[in-house]
């Protein structure tokens, strides 16, 4: 058997990044980028073979604020490598949900990445692993946003710069973790200020680099002048799990009118609240909750950017 600790993923490992991992941020290199995976021809039949429901297509606009914001749309009926020629030459990104469940050796790959780290990490133990790619028009820049598991982004081609600000308020309020937690935000209603920038970490990702940081740090990225293709994971852990069930009972309390409540993350009440939190999943009730996305284009290679307005409708994925 392969020993994980030595393992083919990770290239620069160091003993005293398992007392970090998870506590602060590290830059670590990878060999993903030699994968055939990532070819353009890999890329093309993973997208033909994909539902619309699996991906989230994505482009960027000004709005009245004049902050950058995300548009959503679809793939205007066109061939993975008409939508690899659009967003080469075009202003979109395409996130893939799930590769695993359809393409077996993207999901090997992903209980790959995890075993090193849980091999070297003997506090880490992960469960719903995911799995996004991340195919992006060159200088095309990724809008201010959190997310609610634990995380991580590996770069396999193109280069980018990755801003990771603190996950305490001004940055991010619990409310906003709240209602991403319960499904009435999206990752990108988080509210962004051009200053947040001053207490921004900044790191330059090229292929064979990925970055790590703790749960729920907001995070933009700016992609350089070529075509980028990155994947996040995604995990979940016993603290994960439950500070994301005391955010989700406190989320629904507030709806009853409670005002001052603690993020419990030991004890009797986080006991109390990752209950309650399984009994409004067990009845039901947080499934109205789900924001549907609005799609706002499609993808036309002969429109500017390659982004073609249409009327917008509601889709839920």
């Amino acid at each position: 058997m392969r020993d994980k600790t030595t393992g083919t993923i990770m290239a620069n490992w160091k003993d005293h990044f398992a007392q970090l991992f998870g506590n602060q941020e590290l830059h670590l290199q990878h060999t993903l980028h030699k994968s055939e995976l990532f070819t353009d021809e890999n890329l093309a039949k993973v997208l033909d073979e994909l539902d619309q429901k699996y991906y989230h297509i994505n482009t960027r606009a000004t709005g009245p604020d004049g902050h950058k914001r995300r548009r959503e749309g679809d793939d205007g009926g066109l061939s993975g490598e008409d939508l690899l020629k659009a967003i080469k030459k075009g202003d979109i990104w395409i996130n893939i949900h799930m590769p695993p469940e359809r393409h077996p050796k993207f999901g090997e790959m992903m209980n790959q990445m995890y075993d090193e780290f849980e091999a070297r990490v003997p506090s880490f133990h992960s469960y719903k692993r995911q799995l996004t790619l991340l195919i992006s028009s060159p200088n095309m820049v990724v809008p201010y946003h959190a997310d609610v598991p634990g995380q991580m982004l590996w770069q396999v081609r193109g280069h980018k710069t990755v801003y990771v600000y603190p996950n305490v308020k001004p940055y991010l309020t619990q409310n906003s973790i709240e209602k991403m937690v319960i499904g009435e935000f999206h990752e990108v209603d988080v509210k962004y200020e051009d200053w947040f920038d001053e207490g921004a970490n900044v790191y330059d990702l090229d292929p064979g680099y990925m970055l790590h940081w703790p749960l729920n740090l907001p995070h933009r990225v700016d992609n350089k002048d070529s075509m980028n293709v990155s994947m996040t994971t995604e995990h979940f852990t016993t603290p994960i799990r439950n500070t994301y069930g005391v955010n989700y009972t406190n989320a629904f309390l507030r709806k009853l009118g409670f005002k001052t409540l603690q993020n419990n993350t030991s004890g009797l009440m986080m006991y109390a609240k990752l209950a309650i939190a399984g009994a409004i999943k067990y009845s039901g009730l947080g499934k109205k909750a789900k924001k549907p996305y609005e799609i706002e284009f499609s993808v036309d290679l002969n429109a500017p950017n390659c982004v073609k307005d249409i009327t917008p409708y509601m889709l839920s994925k």
